[in-house]
């Protein structure tokens, strides 16, 4: 019996290893954005430039989040090698050829890459496959919308190495050119979910953070309110951001996600494990911070940027569900966990103290990542 708790204590230590190693923040996301013309279709693909740096070999390649115009130049022949065969696209079952690609580096650190095919006259359906997505990380998402004449989305589909592709049904309009033809927007509802859930599962900081919380938690009404008041904030600011009521830049809040982690840490540390008190009134305003670093994940899909309020509810409401379902389920396996550790004294004055700083130091250490080595 005497094992137990130790084992318990190394799985913890051993999760937060791989938390402190890995990038905390990391969702994986890119768009695509195309529009159907008379007799061709734009596609616009944006990365980040880690993301659009996995395209080329290895030695070419820079570790820096953000890229600069001559990093650009040194990668842009690559890039440009890849960007005909970023999509495959077919009409009736008939692959289509790129007639003209270009690759950019846009403000705000996003690689573009440009692709135009040519549609034949009289085609019912286009095919589209996002042929390189299986270069990337596995739990990475990219949400395509195809758009008409008009502007207005016709499909949307969130996709995936292991889902990556979609179709966009056509009818003949006058004179010969392809025009999309009337039909339902295929849902997106458990992409939205699933992409939530991954989320908060790939996002250690914020699990960081909720674990520092809850580790020094001495009752189950506690840990509810934790958990309630946490997600009670970040809904909020969640919300608000995406619907661009209020809006506050990732320089901002990734490095005061960080920073919130380093407080409740050097907190718990200060308090020698004890629970402190007001501590739900920390973990809202502290939450309302998280939450901004939900909704750049919408964000950046697109969701909310001139869109309608019912095109912003569904997947807002549907990351947010999914966002507290993999909390949930996180919950439910660290707390037994926690529960029985605490049981024995020597953890409660050792080991949560040595976790804390452990914590502290994560924080410490993606804020400076976040700020100074930015």
């Amino acid at each position: 019996m005497r094992i137990a708790p130790r084992f318990f204590l190394g799985l913890l230590l051993g999760w937060f290893g791989a938390a402190v190693t890995l990038r905390a923040h990391d969702p994986g996301i890119s768009t695509a954005q195309g529009k159907l013309g008379a007799g061709a279709l734009d596609l616009t693909t944006g990365f980040s430039p880690l993301d659009a740096q996995l395209f080329v070999p290895p030695e070419a390649r820079t570790t820096n989040r953000k890229m600069t115009a001559a990093e650009f130049e040194t990668v842009r022949s690559g890039l440009e090698a890849v960007a005909p065969e970023l999509w495959a696209a077919t009409a009736d079952g008939k692959a289509l050829t790129p007639r003209g690609t270009s690759v950019q580096l846009l403000p705000g650190d996003s690689v573009s890459f440009h692709v135009v095919f040519a549609l034949p006259a009289g085609a019912a359906k286009i095919g589209l496959s996002a042929t390189k997505l299986g270069l990337l990380p596995p739990a990475h998402r990219e949400f395509v919308v195809i758009a008409g004449v008009d502007g207005k989305a016709l499909v949307k589909k969130l996709v995936s190495a292991a889902n990556d592709t979609l179709e966009i049904p056509l009818g003949a309009a006058p004179g010969g050119a392809a025009e999309a033809a009337p039909h339902e927007e295929p849902p997106t509802f458990w992409g939205f979910l699933k992409l939530g859930v991954e989320h908060i599962w790939t996002g250690y900081d914020h699990m960081l953070f909720l674990f520092a919380l809850l580790v020094v938690c001495r009752s189950f009404r506690s840990i509810v309110t934790i958990i309630s008041c946490f997600t009670l904030a970040h809904s909020l600011t969640l919300a608000l951001a995406t619907l661009n009521l209020v809006s506050l830049p990732s320089a901002i809040t990734e490095p005061a996600i960080a920073a919130s982690i380093v407080f409740v840490g050097v907190e718990n540390l200060i308090r020698r494990g004890a629970e402190p008190r007001g501590r739900w009134a920390l973990t809202f305003a502290f939450g309302l911070i998280h939450g901004f670093g939900f909704a750049s994940v919408l964000r950046d899909l697109g969701v909310g940027v001139g869109g309608s309020a019912q095109g912003v509810a569904m997947p807002l409401f549907t990351f947010n569900l999914g966002v507290e379902v993999g909390q949930i389920t996180v919950a439910s396996i660290v707390l037994p966990i926690v529960w029985q550790l605490r049981k024995n004294p020597t953890f409660v004055r050792l080991g949560v103290p040595v976790l804390s700083a452990i914590v502290s130091a994560a924080g410490l250490y993606w804020f400076l990542e976040r700020t100074i080595f930015a």
